[in-house]
Protein backbone atom coordinates (compact mmCIF):
# COMPACT_ATOMS: atom_id res chain seq x y z
CA UNK A 1 0.00 0.00 0.00
CA UNK A 2 1.40 3.37 -1.03
CA UNK A 3 1.93 6.15 1.49
CA UNK A 4 -0.52 8.52 -0.21
CA UNK A 5 -3.22 5.86 -0.03
CA UNK A 6 -2.51 5.17 3.64
CA UNK A 7 -2.71 8.87 4.48
CA UNK A 8 -5.98 9.23 2.59
CA UNK A 9 -7.43 6.23 4.38
CA UNK A 10 -6.41 7.70 7.74
CA UNK A 11 -8.00 11.05 6.98
CA UNK A 12 -11.19 9.32 5.85
CA UNK A 13 -11.53 6.79 8.67
CA UNK A 14 -9.96 8.52 11.67
CA UNK A 15 -12.16 7.95 14.73
CA UNK A 16 -13.08 11.51 15.70
CA UNK A 17 -14.66 10.52 19.01
CA UNK A 18 -11.21 9.63 20.36
CA UNK A 19 -8.72 12.43 20.81
CA UNK A 20 -5.98 13.75 23.11
CA UNK A 21 -4.43 11.57 25.83
CA UNK A 22 -7.19 10.53 28.22
CA UNK A 23 -8.84 7.39 26.80
CA UNK A 24 -10.84 5.01 29.03
CA UNK A 25 -13.49 2.32 28.68
CA UNK A 26 -16.12 5.07 28.82
CA UNK A 27 -14.66 6.53 25.62
CA UNK A 28 -14.40 3.29 23.65
CA UNK A 29 -17.55 1.45 24.78
CA UNK A 30 -19.90 3.28 22.36
CA UNK A 31 -17.48 2.41 19.55
CA UNK A 32 -17.12 -1.22 20.66
CA UNK A 33 -20.91 -1.53 20.74
CA UNK A 34 -21.18 -0.32 17.14
CA UNK A 35 -18.46 -2.73 16.03
CA UNK A 36 -20.51 -5.73 17.12
CA UNK A 37 -22.42 -5.44 13.83
CA UNK A 38 -19.25 -6.09 11.84
CA UNK A 39 -16.92 -7.96 14.19
CA UNK A 40 -16.91 -10.53 16.97
CA UNK A 41 -16.90 -8.54 20.22
CA UNK A 42 -16.64 -10.14 23.63
CA UNK A 43 -15.87 -9.33 27.23
CA UNK A 44 -12.89 -11.54 27.97
CA UNK A 45 -12.79 -10.77 31.69
CA UNK A 46 -12.52 -7.99 34.21
CA UNK A 47 -9.82 -5.88 35.83
CA UNK A 48 -8.88 -5.65 39.51
CA UNK A 49 -11.72 -3.13 39.98
CA UNK A 50 -14.10 -5.30 37.93
CA UNK A 51 -14.09 -3.13 34.83
CA UNK A 52 -14.70 -5.09 31.61
CA UNK A 53 -11.82 -5.91 29.29
CA UNK A 54 -12.94 -6.25 25.67
CA UNK A 55 -11.74 -8.43 22.84
CA UNK A 56 -12.49 -7.69 19.16
CA UNK A 57 -11.92 -10.21 16.37
CA UNK A 58 -12.04 -9.42 12.66
CA UNK A 59 -11.01 -11.24 9.50
CA UNK A 60 -11.35 -14.77 8.21
CA UNK A 61 -7.78 -15.54 7.18
CA UNK A 62 -5.33 -18.15 8.39
CA UNK A 63 -2.64 -15.69 9.58
CA UNK A 64 -3.48 -14.94 13.21
CA UNK A 65 -2.41 -11.59 14.66
CA UNK A 66 -2.84 -10.54 18.30
CA UNK A 67 -2.74 -6.84 19.26
CA UNK A 68 -3.14 -5.24 22.68
CA UNK A 69 -2.97 -1.62 23.81
CA UNK A 70 -2.97 0.35 27.07
CA UNK A 71 -1.23 -2.35 29.05
CA UNK A 72 0.03 0.86 30.64
CA UNK A 73 -3.08 2.91 31.32
CA UNK A 74 -1.53 6.26 30.43
CA UNK A 75 -0.31 5.14 26.98
CA UNK A 76 -3.37 5.74 24.82
CA UNK A 77 -2.07 6.84 21.41
CA UNK A 78 -2.03 3.32 20.01
CA UNK A 79 -5.60 2.75 21.24
CA UNK A 80 -6.76 5.65 19.09
CA UNK A 81 -4.85 4.24 16.13
CA UNK A 82 -6.45 0.82 16.63
CA UNK A 83 -9.92 2.29 16.25
CA UNK A 84 -8.78 4.27 13.20
CA UNK A 85 -7.52 0.94 11.82
CA UNK A 86 -10.73 -0.89 12.69
CA UNK A 87 -12.82 1.76 10.93
CA UNK A 88 -10.65 1.33 7.85
CA UNK A 89 -10.63 -2.45 7.73
CA UNK A 90 -14.38 -2.71 8.28
CA UNK A 91 -15.41 0.06 5.88
CA UNK A 92 -12.78 0.45 3.15
CA UNK A 93 -13.62 -2.93 1.65
CA UNK A 94 -12.18 -2.62 -1.85
CA UNK A 95 -8.88 -1.27 -0.56
CA UNK A 96 -8.26 -3.44 2.48
CA UNK A 97 -10.38 -6.56 2.01
CA UNK A 98 -7.27 -8.58 1.12
CA UNK A 99 -6.06 -8.09 4.69
CA UNK A 100 -9.23 -9.56 6.20
CA UNK A 101 -9.14 -12.44 3.73
CA UNK A 102 -5.57 -13.32 4.65
CA UNK A 103 -5.58 -12.49 8.36
CA UNK A 104 -7.60 -13.01 11.52
CA UNK A 105 -6.87 -10.16 13.93
CA UNK A 106 -7.67 -10.23 17.65
CA UNK A 107 -7.52 -6.86 19.42
CA UNK A 108 -7.60 -5.99 23.12
CA UNK A 109 -8.01 -2.19 22.94
CA UNK A 110 -7.53 -1.45 26.66
CA UNK A 111 -5.88 -4.20 28.70
CA UNK A 112 -5.57 -2.04 31.84
CA UNK A 113 -8.89 -0.14 32.22
CA UNK A 114 -8.21 0.74 35.88
CA UNK A 115 -4.90 2.34 34.98
CA UNK A 116 -6.60 4.13 32.09
CA UNK A 117 -9.13 5.77 34.43
CA UNK A 118 -6.42 6.77 36.93
CA UNK A 119 -4.05 7.73 34.08
CA UNK A 120 -1.24 5.64 35.53
CA UNK A 121 1.24 3.14 34.13
CA UNK A 122 0.32 0.50 36.70
CA UNK A 123 -2.93 -1.33 37.43
CA UNK A 124 -5.13 -0.88 40.51
CA UNK A 125 -2.78 -3.10 42.54
CA UNK A 126 0.14 -0.83 41.54
CA UNK A 127 1.65 -3.60 39.40
CA UNK A 128 3.30 -2.94 36.05
CA UNK A 129 1.61 -5.52 33.83
CA UNK A 130 4.61 -5.46 31.52
CA UNK A 131 6.72 -6.93 34.33
CA UNK A 132 4.19 -9.62 35.24
CA UNK A 133 4.57 -11.97 32.29
CA UNK A 134 6.07 -14.80 34.36
CA UNK A 135 4.39 -14.44 37.73
CA UNK A 136 0.96 -13.70 36.21
CA UNK A 137 -0.13 -12.26 39.53
CA UNK A 138 -2.77 -9.90 38.09
CA UNK A 139 -6.13 -10.66 36.47
CA UNK A 140 -5.22 -8.54 33.43
CA UNK A 141 -1.98 -10.49 32.92
CA UNK A 142 -3.82 -13.79 33.18
CA UNK A 143 -6.40 -12.65 30.63
CA UNK A 144 -3.75 -11.67 28.09
CA UNK A 145 -1.99 -15.01 28.52
CA UNK A 146 -5.29 -16.87 28.18
CA UNK A 147 -6.06 -15.07 24.91
CA UNK A 148 -2.53 -15.81 23.70
CA UNK A 149 -2.89 -19.51 24.54
CA UNK A 150 -6.37 -19.84 23.03
CA UNK A 151 -5.87 -17.70 19.91
CA UNK A 152 -2.38 -19.09 19.13
CA UNK A 153 -1.16 -16.03 17.21
CA UNK A 154 1.45 -16.13 14.49
CA UNK A 155 2.35 -12.46 15.19
CA UNK A 156 2.02 -10.24 18.27
CA UNK A 157 1.75 -6.43 18.37
CA UNK A 158 2.62 -5.02 21.80
CA UNK A 159 1.41 -1.40 21.65
CA UNK A 160 2.78 1.32 23.93
CA UNK A 161 3.59 5.03 24.25
CA UNK A 162 6.86 6.73 25.18
CA UNK A 163 7.89 10.00 26.81
CA UNK A 164 9.01 13.19 25.08
CA UNK A 165 12.63 12.70 26.27
CA UNK A 166 13.54 10.14 23.60
CA UNK A 167 15.55 10.87 20.48
CA UNK A 168 16.17 8.68 17.46
CA UNK A 169 19.79 7.92 18.19
CA UNK A 170 21.94 10.63 19.76
CA UNK A 171 20.49 13.31 17.52
CA UNK A 172 18.31 16.40 17.29
CA UNK A 173 15.41 14.28 16.00
CA UNK A 174 12.66 13.14 18.39
CA UNK A 175 11.75 9.46 18.37
CA UNK A 176 8.22 9.95 17.08
CA UNK A 177 7.78 6.20 16.58
CA UNK A 178 9.98 3.46 17.99
CA UNK A 179 10.01 -0.30 17.62
CA UNK A 180 11.66 -3.36 19.10
CA UNK A 181 11.96 -7.00 18.20
CA UNK A 182 12.41 -8.19 21.80
CA UNK A 183 15.11 -10.63 22.82
CA UNK A 184 14.14 -14.15 23.77
CA UNK A 185 17.27 -15.18 25.60
CA UNK A 186 20.00 -13.60 27.72
CA UNK A 187 22.39 -13.51 24.78
CA UNK A 188 19.91 -11.50 22.64
CA UNK A 189 20.33 -14.11 19.92
CA UNK A 190 18.88 -13.04 16.58
CA UNK A 191 16.62 -16.07 16.27
CA UNK A 192 14.41 -17.06 13.35
CA UNK A 193 11.26 -15.53 14.81
CA UNK A 194 13.11 -12.37 15.89
CA UNK A 195 14.18 -12.03 12.25
CA UNK A 196 10.52 -12.24 11.18
CA UNK A 197 9.63 -9.41 13.57
CA UNK A 198 12.66 -7.44 12.37
CA UNK A 199 11.61 -7.84 8.74
CA UNK A 200 8.12 -6.49 9.45
CA UNK A 201 9.55 -3.59 11.47
CA UNK A 202 11.89 -2.81 8.57
CA UNK A 203 8.90 -2.52 6.26
CA UNK A 204 7.17 -0.11 8.65
CA UNK A 205 10.39 1.87 9.09
CA UNK A 206 10.75 2.27 5.32
CA UNK A 207 7.20 3.63 5.06
CA UNK A 208 7.64 6.05 7.96
CA UNK A 209 10.91 7.42 6.60
CA UNK A 210 8.87 9.01 3.81
CA UNK A 211 6.74 10.88 6.36
CA UNK A 212 9.05 11.49 9.34
CA UNK A 213 12.63 10.93 8.13
CA UNK A 214 15.16 10.31 10.91
CA UNK A 215 12.41 10.24 13.57
CA UNK A 216 12.16 6.46 13.99
CA UNK A 217 14.19 4.52 16.54
CA UNK A 218 14.51 1.12 18.15
CA UNK A 219 14.88 0.21 21.79
CA UNK A 220 17.75 -1.61 23.43
CA UNK A 221 16.96 -5.33 23.29
CA UNK A 222 18.31 -6.21 26.75
CA UNK A 223 16.52 -9.38 27.81
CA UNK A 224 13.91 -9.36 30.59
CA UNK A 225 11.78 -12.50 30.70
CA UNK A 226 9.29 -10.68 32.97
CA UNK A 227 8.31 -8.45 30.05
CA UNK A 228 5.44 -9.69 27.92
CA UNK A 229 7.23 -9.16 24.60
CA UNK A 230 10.29 -11.11 25.70
CA UNK A 231 8.09 -13.91 27.04
CA UNK A 232 5.98 -14.22 23.88
CA UNK A 233 9.12 -14.05 21.76
CA UNK A 234 10.56 -16.88 23.89
CA UNK A 235 7.48 -18.89 22.91
CA UNK A 236 8.71 -18.53 19.31
CA UNK A 237 5.98 -16.11 18.26
CA UNK A 238 7.35 -13.08 16.36
CA UNK A 239 6.54 -10.11 18.58
CA UNK A 240 6.83 -6.39 17.80
CA UNK A 241 6.90 -3.62 20.37
CA UNK A 242 5.45 -0.29 19.19
CA UNK A 243 6.14 2.97 21.02
CA UNK A 244 4.16 6.09 20.08
CA UNK A 245 6.34 9.12 20.81
CA UNK A 246 6.55 12.86 20.36
CA UNK A 247 5.99 14.87 17.20
CA UNK A 248 6.67 18.65 17.44
CA UNK A 249 3.85 20.45 19.29
CA UNK A 250 1.73 17.28 19.33
CA UNK A 251 1.33 16.79 23.07
CA UNK A 252 -2.15 15.36 22.48
CA UNK A 253 -0.51 12.70 20.26
CA UNK A 254 -3.15 13.14 17.57
CA UNK A 255 -0.53 13.50 14.84
CA UNK A 256 1.57 10.60 16.10
CA UNK A 257 -1.52 8.37 16.02
CA UNK A 258 -1.46 8.80 12.24
CA UNK A 259 2.07 7.41 12.05
CA UNK A 260 1.09 4.45 14.22
CA UNK A 261 -1.89 3.91 11.90
CA UNK A 262 0.39 3.93 8.85
CA UNK A 263 2.64 1.40 10.59
CA UNK A 264 -0.25 -0.89 11.45
CA UNK A 265 -1.81 -0.85 7.98
CA UNK A 266 1.50 -1.15 6.15
CA UNK A 267 2.53 -4.14 8.26
CA UNK A 268 -0.82 -5.89 7.86
CA UNK A 269 -0.70 -5.33 4.12
CA UNK A 270 2.79 -6.84 4.04
CA UNK A 271 1.87 -9.85 6.16
CA UNK A 272 -1.24 -10.50 4.08
CA UNK A 273 0.74 -10.54 0.83
CA UNK A 274 3.90 -12.36 1.91
CA UNK A 275 5.01 -15.48 3.70
CA UNK A 276 7.34 -13.59 6.00
CA UNK A 277 10.37 -15.73 6.81
CA UNK A 278 12.78 -13.15 8.21
CA UNK A 279 15.15 -13.23 5.22
CA UNK A 280 14.89 -9.43 4.86
CA UNK A 281 15.69 -8.51 8.45
CA UNK A 282 19.01 -6.71 7.96
CA UNK A 283 17.62 -3.15 7.49
CA UNK A 284 16.32 -3.37 11.07
CA UNK A 285 19.88 -3.44 12.36
CA UNK A 286 20.53 -0.01 10.81
CA UNK A 287 17.70 1.76 12.66
CA UNK A 288 19.24 4.04 15.33
CA UNK A 289 18.81 3.04 18.96
CA UNK A 290 16.83 5.46 21.11
CA UNK A 291 18.67 7.88 23.34
CA UNK A 292 17.40 10.47 25.85
CA UNK A 293 18.40 13.80 24.33
CA UNK A 294 15.30 15.96 24.88
CA UNK A 295 13.65 18.20 27.41
CA UNK A 296 10.28 19.77 26.75
CA UNK A 297 11.82 23.20 27.33
CA UNK A 298 15.42 24.33 27.64
CA UNK A 299 16.18 27.85 28.81
CA UNK A 300 19.67 28.52 27.49
CA UNK A 301 22.35 30.82 28.86
CA UNK A 302 20.82 31.54 32.27
CA UNK A 303 22.85 33.39 34.89
CA UNK A 304 23.44 31.31 38.02
CA UNK A 305 23.99 32.57 41.59
CA UNK A 306 27.78 32.32 41.14
CA UNK A 307 27.53 34.30 37.86
CA UNK A 308 28.23 31.19 35.77
CA UNK A 309 26.11 30.58 32.68
CA UNK A 310 23.98 27.42 32.76
CA UNK A 311 20.96 25.91 31.03
CA UNK A 312 17.63 24.98 32.59
CA UNK A 313 15.96 21.74 31.51
CA UNK A 314 12.21 21.51 32.04
CA UNK A 315 9.90 18.53 31.60
CA UNK A 316 6.12 18.51 31.61
CA UNK A 317 4.46 16.36 34.26
CA UNK A 318 1.22 14.83 32.97
CA UNK A 319 -1.45 15.44 35.62
CA UNK A 320 -5.06 14.26 35.49
CA UNK A 321 -7.45 17.02 36.65
CA UNK A 322 -11.22 16.68 36.17
CA UNK A 323 -10.76 14.02 33.47
CA UNK A 324 -8.36 16.14 31.46
CA UNK A 325 -4.60 15.85 31.13
CA UNK A 326 -2.70 18.98 32.14
CA UNK A 327 0.99 19.48 31.44
CA UNK A 328 2.75 21.02 34.43
CA UNK A 329 6.28 22.39 33.80
CA UNK A 330 8.87 21.11 36.32
CA UNK A 331 12.56 22.03 36.48
CA UNK A 332 14.61 18.84 36.12
CA UNK A 333 18.18 20.08 35.65
CA UNK A 334 20.18 23.27 35.95
CA UNK A 335 23.54 22.66 34.29
CA UNK A 336 25.18 22.88 30.91
CA UNK A 337 22.97 20.98 28.51
CA UNK A 338 25.07 21.24 25.36
CA UNK A 339 24.27 17.67 24.31
CA UNK A 340 20.52 18.05 24.77
CA UNK A 341 17.72 19.61 22.76
CA UNK A 342 14.50 21.32 23.78
CA UNK A 343 11.21 20.82 22.01
CA UNK A 344 10.99 24.52 22.84
CA UNK A 345 14.03 26.69 23.57
CA UNK A 346 14.31 30.13 25.19
CA UNK A 347 17.52 32.19 25.25
CA UNK A 348 18.02 33.96 28.59
CA UNK A 349 20.98 35.87 27.07
CA UNK A 350 22.95 35.80 30.30
CA UNK A 351 20.18 37.13 32.54
CA UNK A 352 18.88 35.50 35.71
CA UNK A 353 15.72 33.39 35.41
CA UNK A 354 13.19 34.11 38.15
CA UNK A 355 10.07 32.25 39.26
CA UNK A 356 6.61 33.71 40.00
CA UNK A 357 7.84 34.89 43.42
CA UNK A 358 10.73 36.75 41.82
CA UNK A 359 13.18 34.21 43.26
CA UNK A 360 15.86 32.24 41.43
CA UNK A 361 14.46 29.17 39.78
CA UNK A 362 15.45 25.83 41.37
CA UNK A 363 15.45 22.12 40.49
CA UNK A 364 12.15 20.54 41.47
CA UNK A 365 10.15 23.75 41.15
CA UNK A 366 6.96 23.83 39.11
CA UNK A 367 6.58 27.08 37.20
CA UNK A 368 3.91 28.16 34.72
CA UNK A 369 5.93 31.25 33.82
CA UNK A 370 9.37 32.73 34.39
CA UNK A 371 10.74 36.27 34.25
CA UNK A 372 13.91 37.06 32.32
CA UNK A 373 15.18 40.66 32.29
CA UNK A 374 11.72 41.89 33.33
CA UNK A 375 10.03 40.01 30.48
CA UNK A 376 7.53 37.26 31.30
CA UNK A 377 7.77 33.96 29.45
CA UNK A 378 4.92 31.49 29.71
CA UNK A 379 5.90 27.84 30.10
CA UNK A 380 2.26 26.78 29.97
CA UNK A 381 1.41 24.35 27.20
CA UNK A 382 -1.35 25.87 25.10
Amino acid sequence: MEIDLLQNLFNTHKETQLYHRYITNAHIEPLVSKLSEYATVETIGTSVLKKPIYGIKIGQGSKRILMWSQMHGNESTTTKALFDMLNTLLKAHTTTNHILKACCIYIIPILNPDGAVAYTRVNANLIDLNRDAQQLSQPESKLLRQVFDDFKPHFCYNLHGQRTIFSAGRSKYPATVSFLSPAQDEHCTITANRKVAMEIISVMHEALQVLIPNQIGVYDDAFNINCVGDTFQSFNVPTMLFEAGHYPNDYGRDITRGYIYVSLLRSLDYISKHDVDGSHYLPYLKIPENDKCFFDIIIRNAKAADDSILDIGILYQEVLIHNQIHFVPRVEKIEKLDNFYGHQEIDAKGFEVLNDKNKAIEVGHENVFVTINNEIFSLFLK
